[in-house]
């Protein structure tokens, strides 16, 4: 199975980066064996893929790091790098490898301090790989100070140091960023691609593939969740019955109230599974005996551990409330499509007397509005609105139609 398997309906950037992969292992064998380098390479140091939610954009970009990587003795022979049996596949893919290092936004932004042992690390050599590689998972998230560290680095990268920037668009990167990468677009796969790779990589039942595949949309991540997840089909549940309890203001605060209250049991739940093992490493390498107290001077060294704690479960609920607004918006569609007699396929078929019903008694006009308070909320939140005052006005607004 190579690594260009799980990417789901992007064939021709597969072709592509496999490409560029081989270019590149031509170019280190040549540069090891002082051999002439190839002509026209396809390699480049810089690149930036892009794609909507759920297209695999950093899926797409972590298996070009792993071909990047490849070891496999088949290479010698004509096979493509990227096998994804070998250490530098593995460890690439599974994010361990000494020589990709990866950047994402913790809180709202990546800051200058998250990037600074990186870009130091951009101008070395590998260490044990074929190449020094950079993924940087939210460059929509860089802030001015980050971002202006990053164009350096790509401006004037070390000999084999490549950048791999991932990001919804070409408009949300610097432009002085982007032209100096090759731009990779990602588009949505097919409902029958995802159904297909549910069924065949995760043993998932045609119909449930079929229904997930649908519901998302085309969503990968969101439809393997759905598909193999019984907590995720709940949570989906109870957003598509919102908009039922929205028939007086209390019944508006009160779904508001536990669509962030779910979010925030979702962050929650995550910050258990991970901060007390960080915290516990932390103190092992501060030199903390199990239980004991830490070593002087080390008090900055754990608030900055905290801060950093606060900020991902801060972006944790708002992706969490971001995902049901996303699911609201497919519901309020369907509802569009059936007011306007759509051919359309509907997403959520498994509720479709729910949109029938709100589909009847109210007008296009009223869901288009609706679909707007969405994405007005979706803006709210962005500019750091209090989650429940921007929920709350969302539901007042959908009741209001």
């Amino acid at each position: 199975m190579s690594v260009w398997d799980d990417l789901v309906g992007q064939e021709k950037v597969s072709e592509q980066l496999s490409a560029a992969a081989r270019d590149a292992d031509a170019l280190v064998t040549a540069a090891a064996t002082a051999a002439p380098l190839p002509e026209a390479s396809k390699m480049t140091h810089a690149w930036l893929f892009t794609g909507p939610p759920g297209a695999g954009v950093i899926q797409t970009a972590r298996a070009f790091a792993a071909a990047l990587q490849c070891v496999s003795p088949d290479r010698a022979l004509g096979g493509a790098p990227g096998c994804g049996f070998c250490d530098g596949c593995h460890t690439a893919l599974v994010g361990t490898h000494a020589d990709v290092s990866t950047v994402a936004a913790v809180g709202t932004q990546i800051l200058a301090e998250d990037m600074r042992d990186t870009v130091r690390k951009s101008f070395t050599s590998p260490a044990n790989g074929r190449w020094q590689v950079i993924l940087v998972e939210d460059a929509e998230r860089l802030n001015e100070k980050s971002a202006n560290a990053v164009l350096k680095a790509v401006e004037e990268p070390a000999p084999r140091t490549v950048w791999l920037l991932c990001a919804p668009s070409v408009e949300d990167v610097l432009p002085t960023i982007r032209s100096r990468c090759r731009h990779l677009n990602l588009s949505t796969p097919s409902v029958d691609a995802v159904a297909d790779m549910l069924v065949r990589r995760e043993g998932v039942e045609p119909e449930v593939a079929v229904a997930a595949a649908r519901a998302t949309q085309g969503h990968v991540d969101r439809a393997r969740r759905l598909a193999t997840d019984p907590a995720a089909r709940e949570r989906r549940a109870a957003v598509l019955k919102l908009p039922l309890r929205l028939d007086d203001i209390g019944g508006c605060l009160k779904a508001a109230q536990q669509l962030v209250d779910a979010a925030a049991d979702d962050a929650k739940a995550l910050a258990e599974e991970t901060d007390a093992k960080e915290t516990e490493e932390l103190k092992a390498a501060l030199g903390a005996a199990q239980g004991g107290r830490l070593p002087r001077g080390t008090a900055g060294v754990m608030k900055d551990l905290e801060d950093k704690q606060k900020r991902r479960r801060t972006r944790t609920q708002r992706d969490s409330l971001d995902l049901a607004l996303t699911d609201l918006t497919a519901f309020y569609r369907d509802v569009l499509a059936l007011q306007l007699g759509s051919r359309l396929a509907i997403a959520n078929a498994d509720v479709e007397d729910s949109l029938e019903r709100i589909a009847r008694g109210s007008s296009p006009e009223s869901t288009l509005r609706r679909i707007e308070a969405i994405a007005a909320c979706r803006d709210a939140l962005d500019r750091n609105v209090a989650p429940l005052l921007a929920v709350e006005a969302m539901t007042m607004a959908l009741r209001a139609g």
